[in-house]
């Protein structure tokens, strides 16, 4: 088999190996014959992100399928004007980055940290060997771009359909999904700025603070910097689902 060199990582005082890297995707994992783990290991790289460090840029060569270890990650696209759009957020665990290697194109989106993150890359063209011999493999693959599709679909009719308060609602219940919230259950684990908040809700930054602000005085929300308490969901679902 296959050996490979243990990869240390210092971010946030966490020391992390390869080895400890694959036993956080145990769906990947469990898919590998041993042979495949070893070569997945050998050709695996792990690196630490900082906060807003571009991870991939619109119109590069897609070479590697990434997971996000550990961290947040932004998916977002220029758009008219020089504004960002945030296409999705990239939970941990979760893969990203190979929709474009497996459809032969390059990244039509950009990729960047929104916190300090930990990344593990492993070479598509491994992937695509390690697919043809192992019927598993496709399938976990398949299954996670017909999943990433139906939200993307979701995600695209909520952006162009509805009016401000209701894609800023969207917005804030997406985040709680995704990345969950602190201790007291209110406030979100992410920390957004007004910016990403507007480029996460396709409007403007202004209209971003209006609209916080106009929550904050609603008891929709409580508002502490870029920190985010809900202290209202249910009327936040009703004002999303209404548009």
């Amino acid at each position: 088999m296959a050996k490979y060199v243990s990869l240390r990582i210092k971010i946030q005082k966490i020391m992390i190996t390869k080895e400890d890297v694959l036993k956080k995707l145990p769906d990947l994992d469990s898919a590998l014959s041993p042979e495949q783990r070893e070569q997945v290991l050998e050709k695996m790289t792990v690196r630490a992100y900082r906060k807003n460090e571009p991870i991939y840029s619109e119109g590069d060569t897609p070479k590697h399928m990434l997971c996000l270890v550990s961290g947040k990650v932004k998916i977002y696209k220029d758009g008219v004007g020089g504004r960002a759009q945030i296409v999705r957020v990239v939970n941990s665990v979760e893969y990203f980055g190979y929709r474009a290697a497996f459809s032969d194109e390059n990244y039509v989106t950009a990729a960047a940290a929104f916190e300090p993150s930990i990344i593990a890359s492993i070479p598509i063209e491994l992937i695509r060997h390690l697919i043809l011999h192992n019927p598993q493999l496709g399938y976990f693959f398949i299954r996670r771009l017909a999943i990433a599709l139906g939200k993307s679909d979701a995600r695209t009719v909520n952006l162009t359909q509805k009016h401000i308060r209701g894609r800023l609602a969207e917005s804030i219940l997406y985040l709680k999904e995704s990345y969950g919230t602190e201790e007291d259950g209110c406030t979100l684990c992410i920390h957004p700025s007004r910016e990403d908040m507007a480029n996460l809700s396709n409007m403007t930054t202004s209209n971003a603070i209006r609209s916080l602000s106009a929550f904050a005085q609603e008891k929709l929300i409580e508002l502490d910097g870029r920190r985010i308490r809900i202290l209202n969901e249910n009327a936040l679902q009703k004002i999303s689902k209404m548009g």
